[in-house]
């Protein structure tokens, strides 16, 4: 294992979360999800795709975040959906719009690869399987079926590109790939670079379509699909597991205490640690190993914490964390795949959005379990711990906490 964790050091920064942007099956905004929550929601659609299930994204007006059809039109949906919730965010905190700000405003995304043709596809198999391809078949169809900017909207950076355009957001920009293990560190670097004192605010967060056969056909190679009929992420077995797809957003805007204060920011919740690992996963029990160091080095003091995971559903590995949530049976427990689906890389900032957001309410979501693995939670949470397990590798803590008055 390759131990990734970032230390709060001593005399560090603090850091804030500011903004919040969500947009995903359940609605759009802080307020639609919140209650959307409270109500136990699920849109869970088990009929477009049979025998796959996918969450939908809710229908929203692109408009509202994307004043221009030039700019929606030149990008695939899952950038819509991003640039849409970073713009969420944007307004979240305050600086929608607030040029100084946004030109000195720090972009990470988390990106997958973009979409396939699946026109072009097709008709390159059949020629192929139909014994209809001269040479240089394949290059010519992709010189003439591609192109540039078709083949451009395939490009992972293109959603921070596409934010920084539409949104202005143009300090320094990353962007990572790596799937879920690519949502946890952005965070992570975000945090680490405004403790630091390397940057003062930033804009953290990725976006899925989930709605793709592509990708339903890519996650089916390796049974990880879950089929025929919805149920919650912890009913899930060898016998009926795996995720299902979602489509949504997720986007926070980090900055650090100082920063916050003096433009009169008011936070969500405080940011304190995040650390990441990957378990060597041929071994059985290593992610549940990982887990207890991943934990250790957290900072969690409250023996009550909440916990939200991104817990996909895929057996194996969904079997290994709940062996680690055995060993904390004090925790109520919150898995984000049973409302919103799997939403990869943004299903870790999805984590980190709904404790902030529960912290800020002075309350925990309700559970929405049937196998008694959510308890409720009385008390307000002053920290809730994030967990992301990758469904193929990584894995990865973020401690979010109540700001002392």
């Amino acid at each position: 294992m390759t131990d990734e964790s970032t230390p709060k050091a001593a005399g560090s920064r603090e850091a804030w979360i500011t903004g919040i942007g969500l947009a995903s099956s359940l609605g759009e905004g802080i307020d639609q999800h919140w209650d959307a929550l409270q109500q136990r929601t699920v849109n869970a659609d088990e009929t477009t795709y049979a025998p796959y299930i996918v969450h939908p994204m809710t229908k929203v007006s692109f408009d509202a975040q994307i004043p221009k059809k030039g700019d929606q039109r030149q990008m695939e949906a899952w950038q819509r959906i991003g640039t849409y919730a970073a713009g969420l965010a944007l307004d979240s905190a305050g600086i929608k719009g607030n040029t100084e700000i946004l030109s000195r405003t720090d972009m990470i995304v988390a990106a997958g690869g973009g979409e396939r043709d699946l026109k072009v596809d097709a008709a390159i198999l059949n020629a192929e399987v139909q014994g209809n391809s001269a040479p240089g078949f394949l290059n010519e169809r992709l010189m003439n079926d591609l192109r540039p900017t078709l083949f451009l909207a395939q490009l992972s950076n293109l959603l921070a590109g596409n934010i920084a355009i539409v949104h202005g957001v143009t300090g320094s920009s990353r962007t990572f790939m790596g799937e879920e293990a690519a949502g946890v560190d952005a965070v992570r670097i975000a945090l680490a670079r405004i403790a630091d004192g390397k940057s003062d605010i930033a804009l953290v967060g990725a976006a899925q379509n989930g709605e793709r056969q592509d990708l339903l056909m890519l996650y089916e190679f390796s049974d990880f699909n879950l089929k025929g009929k919805h149920v919650p992420v912890w009913a899930r077995d060898e016998s009926h597991g795996g995720f299902a797809l979602g489509s949504g957003g997720a986007f926070l805007v980090i900055e650090s205490k100082e920063h916050a204060q003096a433009r009169g920011a008011k936070p969500f919740a405080r940011l304190t640690s995040v650390v990441s690992d990957r378990a060597r996963r041929a071994n059985a029990g290593a992610v549940t190993t990982t887990f207890d160091s991943l934990w250790s080095n957290l900072g969690v003091t409250d023996k009550t914490a909440a916990i939200i995971t991104g817990a996909t559903g895929a057996a194996d590995i969904t079997a290994e964390e709940r062996a680690f949530l055995a060993k904390h049976p004090g925790h109520a427990v919150r898995a984000t795949g049973t409302a919103f689906g799997h939403i990869m890389e943004a299903q870790f900032p999805l984590g980190l959005a709904l404790a902030a957001l529960s912290i800020s309410k002075g309350a925990l979501f309700p559970p929405n379990d049937t196998a008694g693995v959510e308890l409720e939670m009385s008390k307000p949470p002053t920290q809730i711990v994030v967990i992301g397990a990758g469904h193929w590798r990584g894995e990865g803590m973020g401690l979010v906490e109540a700001i002392s008055a």
